[in-house]
C-alpha cells in the first residue's frame, strides 16, 4: 500500500520534485543556499543530526551536548522517530548504506 502524506498538495510534490532532479552535493548546496534562509537550512540539519544520534541509542543530555538541541526538539524528534512516517529510518538507513 502507498503511503498517504497528510502534507500532500501539487506545490509541496512539484518541490520534492525539484529536489530529486538534484544530482549532486554542490547541486544541493546551490537550490538549498537559495531556497532556505540559514536558519533554517542549519535546523533541518540539526534535525537529522539528532535522529541520528537518537538512533544511536545516545542520551538527551548526550544529544543536547552535541547538536545544541533543545529537550523539546529531541523529544520532538524521538516521537517522529517512534509514531512518524518512517522518513528519518527511511534517510538513515540509506546513509549507513553509503
Amino acid at each position: 500500500m502507498a503511503y498517504e502524506s497528510k502534507l500532500k498538495r501539487e506545490d509541496i510534490d512539484e518541490l520534492f520534485k525539484a529536489i530529486l532532479l538534484l544530482d549532486n552535493e554542490e547541486e544541493c548546496y546551490r537550490f538549498f543556499e537559495d531556497i532556505c534562509t540559514i536558519n533554517e537550512l542549519h535546523a533541518i540539519a540539526q534535525r537529522l543530526q539528532v535522529a541520528k544520534l537518537l538512533s544511536e541509542e545516545k542520551t538527551y543530555n548526550e544529544i543536547e551536548k552535541i547538536t545544541k538541541a533543545s529537550t523539546a526538539t529531541i523529544s520532538r524528534i524521538n516521537k517522529c522517530l517512534v509514531y512518524g512516517a518512517d522518513g528519518y529510518k527511511i534517510v538513515l538507513e540509506k546513509l549507513k548504506e553509503e
